[in-house]
């Protein structure tokens, strides 16, 4: 057994002693790796790389573009919206402006009218206070002559010397109206 057991102290090397066959055959089997991994594999994640790198520049661009257009296009919608407001505003003060005229039209109207019913009231009341005065005179001037006969004890019916009397009655009427502070053709 204690042979056994020099044989194997004397096949242990040390650790950290090298073995130089390992250490070559993991070089060959990297550079191998190495390459394959250089040929085949690099290209295929540099080809997707710049891939995705043009989509993403691409998709910039595109953002960038439809940026710009959407501000254009607000712009343009501002410009439009402050077009629509100055419009309305003017519209408004057109419509005060023609609401005004026809108020103050309608009130003319209104004022002509008015001043034609009183023009044609007056008229009438005076054609109306005339037809009275004369109803009233021809009444009076009956009643005058009658009663100048029934006083005179004659009887007047001539129609000249009538009339005669009722002017001259209406005349003395007249001047005594003056006289009490009436106005003149006052009955």
């Amino acid at each position: 057994m204690n042979r056994i057991l020099a044989e194997g102290a004397a096949h242990t090397q040390s650790p950290l002693a090298v073995a130089w066959v390992e250490v070559i055959l993991a070089l060959v089997v990297f550079g191998l790796l190495y390459l394959a991994v250089a040929k085949w594999v690099v290209p295929n994640f540099e080809k997707t790389f710049a891939d995705r790198t043009a989509a993403i520049e691409g998709g910039l661009k595109a953002a960038e573009t439809k940026q710009a257009e959407a501000d254009a296009k607000l712009a343009e919608l501002e410009k439009q919206l402050g077009d629509a407001r100055h419009e309305a505003a003017r519209i408004r003060e057109d419509a005060r402006e023609q609401g005004a005229a026809i108020i103050a039209e309608m009130r003319e109207q209104a004022q002509t009218e008015s001043a034609r019913i009183l023009e044609h009231a007056h008229t009438q009341i005076e054609a109306e206070r005339q037809q009275a005065v004369t109803s009233l005179r021809a009444e009076v001037g009956a009643l005058a002559t009658s009663l100048a006969g029934r006083i005179v004890g004659e009887s007047l019916d001539d129609d000249a010397r009538q009339g005669r009397v009722v002017e001259r009655f209406l005349a003395d009427l007249e001047t005594q109206g003056s006289a009490n502070g009436r106005p003149n053709g006052a009955l």
